[in-house]
């Protein structure tokens, strides 16, 4: 059986969209119908006529998915697939960090739960997290949960005080001030291009901080032939990849070996094909839940669209 020949048999059968993460295992993109970084999957899930949506990602990007097709059907093809960063906080959690810091409003980074982003005021990706809070016009706001992002968006802004929550990406925190002095050294040409989930330190040393998107457009558009990519294996595993098919004579270096995030790896061809053919592996969203999270979302495509947040 040739499962890429049985899965986009499947995908016609059942009028199904794969959706897929850049940190997923290269070979999905061979069967996605469309592949990139949080922000873009999230407005490809708005738009799609599917009644599937497969979601190669991992759970909190799936109940996205939801929260934007409550009509639809969406599966995570691996139920291991989870976000460390988004189980660092739960209700009671946000609950006691709101109580200590009053009437602030809350910018919820989308990798959380949707009973998370029920308790925020507005959703925001690494991508747009610099708009979002400057969209709501305001001196300060309660970042969660991820502190490094936080902690960017008030560097990017300086007119904003970013009060964060003590939440991490464990894979981007492995990347060290040392790790980049080091590839310095190494790669003496290379321009060092870095995730805002990593330590303010190191996007300090670094050339270029920017989401995944950013950094792999950065990549493409630039002059320079060798770069050093300081985020998840996924990304110098697709530019490498491009950089091959449509010769661009470039050279993309991982920081170091260990840049690899387990949950973003779970899901494989076969695992789609499993979920598509049994339809199996639904995410779902409690009804008690489900408006305050969808409202989340909506009030970040709401930000970008107007400029600013009514």
């Amino acid at each position: 059986m040739d499962i890429r020949v049985e899965i986009e048999k499947l995908k016609k059968e059942k009028n199904a969209v794969i959706l897929a993460h850049c940190y997923q295992p290269v070979e999905i993109d061979e069967v996605a119908d469309f592949v990139g970084d949080s922000l873009y999957l999230s407005k490809m899930a708005a738009t799609t006529n599917a009644d599937i949506i497969v979601f190669a990602g991992v759970h909190f990007m799936a109940q996205s998915a939801k929260l934007l097709n409550p009509e639809k059907k969406v599966l995570l093809p691996n139920l291991n697939s989870g976000c460390f960063m988004a189980d660092m906080i739960n209700v009671e959690q946000l609950g006691a960090f709101k109580a200590e810091h009053p009437n602030i409003p809350v910018v919820c980074y989308i990798n959380s739960t949707a009973e998370v982003k029920a308790e925020s005021d507005i959703c925001c990706t690494s991508s747009n997290a610099v708009e979002i809070v400057k969209s709501l016009n305001v001196p300060e706001v309660l970042f969660i949960p991820d502190t490094y992002l936080g902690k960017w968006v008030e560097y990017k802004l300086g007119n904003v005080k970013v009060t964060t929550y003590n939440g991490f990406c464990p894979t981007h925190l492995r990347i060290r001030p040392e790790d980049i002095e080091v590839a310095r050294k190494n790669y003496p040409d290379a321009k060092i291009l870095t995730h805002p989930e990593c330590h303010r330190e190191v996007c300090k040393l670094s050339d270029f901080v920017g989401s995944t998107k950013e950094i792999m457009e950065f990549a493409k558009s630039s002059k320079d032939k060798q770069f050093v990519i300081a985020t998840e294996k996924g990304v110098v595993d697709r530019l490498s990849r491009d950089s091959k098919s449509y010769n661009w004579g470039k050279e993309f270096i991982l920081i170091k070996d260990d840049i690899y995030c387990q949950n973003m790896k779970w899901n494989s061809m076969e695992d789609i094909y499993n979920s598509l053919k049994y339809e199996q592996h639904e995410v779902t969203v409690e009804s008690n839940v489900f408006e305050g999270a969808k409202k989340c979302v909506e009030k970040m495509f709401e930000a970008l669209k107007t400029g600013s947040v009514r």
